[in-house]
């Protein structure tokens, strides 16, 4: 039967295409709020980090009340890096609502979650949001996810999708670009009116209570919360239930639900029986892992969850072994990084955790640099210090034993003026071009290029364009190897001695290429503080301070003038460290550093080398 007093939605979309901030206009305009509280820009955007940075990492869960009836909105982030919070989400819903920018049009994740949505049957509204752009593009843009729809083989009902044009920040929407309502409300009559109720099976002695787990939250006072859609039967706080799974039928663990949430707003709010439909969240259950089915405790059966997606990058995670370690971090041991690492994997279905024979290191694959780089921005704010390698690809063999290794399709919007730097560039990174069009003076490029190109380009991409270029990246699948490519031509700065750097040493290494530091900054042997733009490593004393003598010349007082050093953000020293570094991270500090800090072993192990023919 279905719940018609419920609907479940999704808001989809590409990066910066405006989810968070149509969620927020829906919210103010239901009355989620008290007319005198100030309400920010992206309410669901509460990590410190989300604030930062302008977009939504983890899938976060409201509702809404319109008409009588109650709609549980699911906001998914738009990077693909986090496409696995997008994937496990769909199955809370029975439809999405598929945001898509007036002027960019459909973009890389636009289509792989509208491809997800279409592959779960799931109806569709599609929002055009910022019609209020001068430069909109409205009825092209509709043309274009009618083409992304017929690409994707989208069925009859799905290619009749209705359409509804707004501007998410001016809260305002319309079911024609003509006739604009001064609100959003279009929007909720549209979702109640189209999106299906959901369906369960009606509470009875042959029907088990049923609720697949498609998130987990934690609280300092119930302690693990299981978020899920209630799919048959109804369960009550103090109830027996039992942990199930479909991968794994050894998992059946018994437990008793101490409470009971649903969504009111942006709030959970207890209740004492759960509703066929609903969104809820049940806490009782310490092990509870998404992909987990909780059932009545008489009749255990699991349902199928969505495979997720496999990471395409790697990093090792190990104990910083610097000669500051343990100087800034409250959590420095092995033992501490294994245990936040396998907290994250529990809850990140995108992220791999693995051991290595090192004890002091793990293995950790992703789906992308920036899905790697929030994990450990978090862990640092979080007190953690630990140190990174190079982020690699994970490579495959086919049938034959041929190398395969990932290829992300790629979308530039460039002046058309810088287009020759970014063709040259794609084209040393074993880029394929598929296509450019023209946008007003902009160009929009797209490529494959393999996953490994294009770590380090988008500080490049960013200086070639003058910071006018843009790019977005999604994975595009396996395919064979494309060749050798040079990933880094610029050598390293490396410290010489342990101390403090100054103006004098700092003054005569600033000539031997770009620094990273200014003066007064502590230093120690094997650091690295530049680059070298000749592209060997050079050894270089920022410590070394002037000699006093008696004698003086017209030249002996001159203040020396040192060039502003360049800082780098976390995800830039990931691009920017060859194999044989680390990037070190402190709560306070991000330096980068050789794996091995001598300088003797380091040109004893490239002697060997150099013998052996590997370089």
């Amino acid at each position: 039967m279905k719940n018609e007093k419920i609907r479940n939605v999704a808001i989809i979309a590409h990066v910066d295409h405006g989810k968070t901030s149509l969620v927020n206009e829906l919210l103010k305009q239901t009355g989620a709020f008290r007319e005198n509280q100030a309400v920010g820009d992206r309410v669901m955007d509460s990590n410190a980090l989300e604030q930062e940075r302008g977009i939504t990492i983890l899938a976060k869960n409201c509702s809404v009340r319109h008409k009588g009836v109650k709609i549980n909105i699911v906001d998914t982030p738009g990077h693909a890096d986090f496409g696995g919070e997008v994937e496990r989400s769909l199955k809370m819903v029975d439809g999405v609502l598929l945001i898509v920018d007036a002027y960019e049009g459909p973009m890389p994740q636009t289509r792989f979650v509208l491809e997800r949505a279409l592959e779960l049957d799931h109806r569709v509204i599609v929002v055009i949001n910022k019609i209020d752009r001068p430069d909109a593009r409205i009825k092209e843009v509709k043309d274009e996810v009618l083409s992304l729809l017929l690409d994707l083989d989208a069925d009859a009902e799905q290619l009749d999708s209705p359409f509804i044009y707004a501007s998410a920040r001016q809260g305002v929407a319309g079911v024609t670009s003509d006739k604009i309502e001064d609100n959003i409300l279009p929007v909720l009559d549209k979702i109640i009116e189209y999106i299906p109720a959901p369906e369960y099976e009606e509470k009875s002695i042959y029907t088990p209570f049923q609720m697949l787990v498609s998130a987990t939250e934690h609280s300092d006072y119930v302690g693990k919360i299981a978020v899920g859609k209630v799919t048959g039967g109804e369960i009550a706080v103090n109830a027996g239930a039992v942990r199930v799974n479909y991968h794994d039928a050894g998992i059946k663990e018994p437990f008793k639900i101490t409470q009971l949430f649903e969504f009111v707003a942006m709030k959970k709010v207890p209740i004492d029986c759960t509703a066929g439909g609903d969104i809820v969240c049940i806490s009782g259950c310490p092990d509870v892992t998404v992909g987990d089915t909780v059932c009545n405790a008489g009749n255990p059966l699991a349902l199928p969850f969505v495979k997720i997606s496999e990471p395409s990058v790697e990093m090792t995670f190990m104990v910083n072994s610097s000669p500051f370690a343990g100087r800034e971090g409250k959590y420095v041991t092995s033992r501490h990084l294994r245990a936040r690492l396998y907290k994250e994997a529990d809850k990140d279905l995108s992220l791999k955790v693995s051991d290595t024979a090192n004890t002091e290191a793990f293995k950790v694959c992703g789906r992308g640099e920036m899905h790697l780089s929030i994990l450990i921005e978090n862990m640092r704010r979080e007190g953690f210090e630990f140190a990174v390698s190079q982020p690699k690809v994970l490579y495959k063999t086919d049938e034959f034993g041929k190398l395969l290794e990932p290829i992300d399709k790629v979308i530039i919007d460039t002046p058309e003026n810088t287009m020759g730097s970014v063709m040259e560039k794609m084209g040393t990174r074993k880029g394929e071009l598929l296509g450019m069009m023209p946008h007003g003076s902009r160009l929009r490029m797209e490529f494959l290029v393999p996953s490994r190109g294009l770590f380090g380009y988008k500080s490049e991409l960013m200086t070639d364009t003058k910071g006018e270029g843009v790019i977005n990246t999604i994975f595009n699948g396996y395919d064979y190897y494309k060749g050798d490519i040079v990933r880094r031509n610029a050598g390293s700065l490396i410290v010489h001695e342990n101390g403090e750097s100054n103006a004098y040493g700092l003054y005569n290494a600033q000539g031997r290429g770009l620094l990273f530091i200014g003066a007064g900054v502590p230093v120690y042997a094997g650091m690295v503080v530049g680059s070298n733009p000749a592209g060997d490593d050079l050894v270089v004393n920022v410590c070394k301070k002037k000699a006093l003598t008696n004698m003086r010349s017209t030249s002996s007082d001159e203040a020396l003038r040192l060039t502003p050093p360049t800082r780098f953000t976390l995800e830039e020293c990931l691009e920017f460290i060859n194999a044989d570094e680390l990037v070190e991270v402190t709560p306070k500090n991000i330096r980068m550093r050789k794996m091995e800090l001598d300088a003797g072993k380091r040109q004893k192990a490239r002697a060997d080398k150099l013998k052996a023919g590997v370089i």
